[in-house]
């Protein structure tokens, strides 16, 4: 599962610069309160899916597969690092989330599995980033978009203590935010109100109209998001389905929904893509913007691909930042917070 394709200003990165004179660099930047903190949610995160027959998994931080993203950058490897006979020519990334090996295991059988484990994304870091954070990704076999939705909402109630979870799709979001239709507005439209926003673009910033549909969602819509109770924002634009179906009621959306509290996004979930040779062109179509972008390129074959040709059964997934779960419960305002050792003291 991926992150929102346009990075809010508000979560932005920054350059930490790494002390070695520092004399309690060695210590944590968490206590051990908050340590504790995170003991007590996995277990009861643990509990939550055991109490509904869902498998806890392991597979592969390293892996020769990568999920393909425009805005998402892996940690590479190169195979000759491992010291093997027949991998010096191959590249291995950390992954950036469990998603395809955990699919692969869908493909041969398995039933729901979630999977609690580290992943890495280069170059993200910053209030609510870290190189290196813990994902808690699931799958549910047989479950279709409305029952994902809803279990989310019922792992946000479990594990906050809210009373409810607001649901709101993308389209009402922005209605009733900015007064736009973002499956309607034109190109001009998006770029007149980015203008009027001032959100410090010039009206000729993009011939992309998803790239202003993310600008004018991550700095005009999302920071209002959450607010009062966690929101699961539905049906995103088709163009910006990912890895999800498209909806059979509208096909200009897609069966994707996130979640946000207190405008910060927290999960992403889909009524998982089934047909391999649509996954193969939205790839293709990801890989050349990555190289519009003068992005690193990412392998055009993975194993997913061989495995949903083999048949993959009808689910529904999502993934969650644990650690930004974790510094909600704690009202935390920085992931080092509930971190031990965040990058720069790794």
């Amino acid at each position: 599962m991926q992150r929102p394709p346009h990075r809010s200003q508000r979560e932005g990165c920054v350059v930490s610069i790494v002390s070695d004179t520092n004399p309690n660099a060695w210590q944590p930047t968490t206590s051990i309160a908050n340590v504790k903190r995170r003991a007590e949610l996995l277990w009861t995160i643990r509990e939550f899916f055991h109490r509904r027959g869902v498998l806890e998994v392991q597979t592969p931080i390293l892996s020769r597969d990568v999920i393909i993203d425009r805005y998402i950058d892996p940690v590479s490897l190169p195979g000759a690092s491992l010291a093997l006979a027949g991998f010096d020519k191959t590249t291995f990334y950390l992954q950036t989330s469990p998603e395809f090996c955990m699919k692969r295991l869908l493909a041969v059988g398995m039933s729901s599995i979630y999977e609690i484990t580290p992943v890495f994304r280069a170059g993200e870091r910053g209030t609510y980033h870290n190189p290196e954070f813990t994902m808690l990704e699931w799958y549910l076999v047989g479950a279709g978009f409305q029952h994902g939705v809803d279990l989310l909402a019922e792992l946000i109630i479990e594990t906050l203590g809210v009373d409810r979870v607001e649901r709101l799709s993308y389209q009402a979001a922005f209605l009733g935010t900015l007064g736009c239709d973002p499956l309607e507005a034109s190109l001009a439209e998006l770029s007149r109100l980015a203008i009027e926003l001032q959100l410090n673009v010039a009206e000729d910033w993009s011939d992309e109209r998803d790239e202003w549909l993310n600008l004018l969602f991550s700095e005009g819509v999302q920071p209002h998001l959450g607010k009062q109770c966690p929101t699961i924002v539905t049906h995103y634009p088709a163009t910006q389905a990912a890895l999800a179906r498209l909806s059979p009621h509208d096909d200009r959306t897609a069966e994707r929904y996130e979640l946000f509290i207190d405008g910060v996004e927290l999960a992403n979930g889909y009524h998982e893509l089934l047909d391999a040779e649509e996954l193969e062109r939205r790839n293709e179509q990801s890989l050349a913007q990555r190289s519009c972008d003068e992005k690193p390129p990412l392998p055009t074959y993975s194993r997913l691909v061989d495995a949903m040709r083999s048949g993959l059964p009808a689910c529904s997934g999502c993934a969650l930042g644990l650690d930004r779960l974790l510094m909600v419960a704690l009202a935390a305002s920085s992931i080092d917070e509930v971190l031990p050792f965040p990058i720069e003291r790794a």
